[in-house]
């Protein structure tokens, strides 16, 4: 009986059987004491405070062991504790090891209960290099593979030496891109070689003044001022000094605010590279990240009260794996831009959405961002939605183009949502009893767990149910025709669609009739 041949890449291959497995790394030495020192300080100061104490503590009474004795108990009691957490510091680094292969990124750790985490490289959403303050020291950084689980890293490597970090992150987006792999020297093509770092074209920085002065200007300042208005009124009326108690957490609140915001805009950078957006921030513990394209499902500008004194915008966006954003890290991970200007919103808009699908997009983000009524394609709420909106009837509105959609609204505090088509997971029709009987909705656009909550708010009942059922499929068509997971691999998302052996033989046009553009194609492109 003669077998089938067998294809190259499957188990029975013969090359695919001769091909060695990657190697299995481990982290740098440290990496345990980096991670753990923050417990190791605490078990010092709890042991080390009672024993100081009672050696210094002297009550006229004799001790019945001999002098000395409890000096020595105290350091012998300490070289024990210190080796046996150098045994679990060296336990752990032993059993943790990590494994790059051309389609997964594998992690085993674990000396009890091991574990075995693995993230395929075309689901890795973003890769972000940390370093504390203490891996600062040391030269090391942490490893972030963010996938699509919530808000859970699926793989974490703490930690790595700066330069293998950016080298390893590097190998990983190649390989994740779709990138044909290159023969390392000396393998015989049997492993990929280390992928270099992509170079990367500076877009802005923000200066220690529009950081500091963006700050002052945030919502925590309102909070300050509300709060210390009501301690001010509560103080007239109680005629009661210990009113003024509670302005403490107030003050501490607001503290934290303009902590966390400083601390996550200092020294923000954005840059764009082959592997998508770069972004660099951080005071005390910076941050690289890296977001492939693609991988962003929504994007929100956002303009608060005050800040429209100085014209700033905010730009935060949702990335599958990064949450909420509900904690300080998870906020300033979901920043593109912490403050920028008009100028600066668009350049970073153009890198997220670099295909519009508008003639005019300057025009039309503009009119997103700080216009209102029904100017560059706008479908705003009828007049009737005064009686529920009536500072922001005329601004709240949505706008179509052929690759995204479009959601502003807001009055005092402006917002602009855009939501790609192909990244709208589902759509929902609400309206109250009020809406109902002024015959006005609400459409929420659901996307991934994020800071953006696309939401179309107090239009005309039938042009939401049609825009409804339009939408439906538009994102459909998109969802189905796009190839951002592997950015350099020969399809993209924006180039022309893949063409079939044998097309069908196309009628005869009448004469003078232009031939039919292909998706991709330009509408005035000539055709040999």
């Amino acid at each position: 009986m003669t077998s089938a041949p067998v294809a190259p890449g499957t188990p029975g291959h013969p090359e695919t059987a001769s091909a060695p497995e990657p190697e299995w790394k481990r982290v740098h030495p440290v990496s345990p004491l980096v991670r753990g020192w923050i417990a190791l300080a605490a078990i010092a100061y709890f042991v080390g405070r009672d024993r100081v104490e009672a050696l210094f503590r002297n009550e006229g009474g004799s001790s019945p062991l001999p002098a000395g004795t409890p000096v020595l108990w105290a350091v012998l009691g300490l070289v024990a504790v210190l080796l046996a957490i150098a045994v679990i510091f060296f336990l752990s680094w032993w059993f943790t090891r990590y494994q790059v292969t051309s389609d997964h990124v594998r992690v085993r750790s674990g000396i009890i209960f091991r574990q075995h985490r693995q993230a395929r490289l075309d689901r890795v959403q973003a890769i972000d290099i940390v370093q504390p303050l203490l891996a600062r020291l040391f030269g090391l950084a942490e490893l972030r593979f963010e996938v699509a689980d919530a808000g859970e890293s699926a793989v974490r490597l703490a930690f790595l030496p700066i330069d293998d970090a950016r080298s390893l992150r590097a190998t990983i987006l190649d390989r994740a891109s779709g990138a044909e792999p290159e023969a390392g020297p000396g393998t015989d093509g049997a492993a990929p070689a280390t992928a270099s770092e992509a170079p990367e074209f500076p877009i802005l920085a923000l200066t220690p003044g529009r950081v500091a002065g963006a700050t002052l200007l945030s919502g925590n300042t309102i909070f300050l001022l509300l709060g210390a208005a009501f301690v001010a009124v509560l103080a007239a009326v109680t005629r009661q000094g210990i009113s003024l108690a509670v302005f403490i957490p107030v003050a501490l609140g607001a503290a934290g605010g303009y902590w966390t915001a400083f601390n996550s805009a200092w020294n923000f950078r954005a840059a764009a590279s082959r592997d998508g957006i770069r972004i660099r921030y951080g005071l005390l513990d910076t941050r690289t990240q890296t977001v492939p394209p693609g991988r962003i499902q929504a994007v929100a500008v956002s303009q608060p009260l005050l800040w429209r004194l100085t014209g700033w915008y905010r730009i935060s966006v949702n990335v599958a794996g990064y949450g909420t954003g509900a904690t300080s890290e998870g906020a300033a991970r979901t920043r593109l831009l912490p403050a920028g200007t008009l100028e600066e919103a668009l350049q970073i808009l153009a890198l997220v959405l670099p295909n519009p699908g508008s003639d005019d997009p300057r025009g039309l983000f503009t009119a997103g961002m700080a216009g209102s009524g029904e100017a560059h394609g706008f479908t705003v709420s009828p007049r009737r939605a005064r009686w529920v909106a009536p500072l922001q009837w005329r601004r709240s509105g949505y706008a179509l183009t052929e690759t995204a959609l479009l959601s502003r609204s807001g009055r005092l505090w402006r917002s602009l949502a855009v939501v790609p088509h192909e990244r709208i997971q589902s759509m929902a029709l609400e309206q109250g009893p009020l809406a109902r009987k002024l015959r006005i909705a609400d459409l929420r656009l659901h996307s991934t767990p994020g800071p953006v909550a696309p939401r179309i708010r107090q239009l005309d009942t039938g042009v939401l149910r049609q825009l409804f059922d339009e939408q439906s499929l538009r994102a459909r068509d998109a969802r189905r025709r796009d190839r951002t997971e592997r950015w350099m691999h020969r399809e993209t998302a924006t180039g022309p669609a893949p063409v079939p052996e044998n097309p069908p033989a196309a009628p005869p046009a009448d004469p003078g009739t232009p031939p039919p553009a292909t998706p991709g194609s330009q509408p005035n492109e000539e055709r040999p």
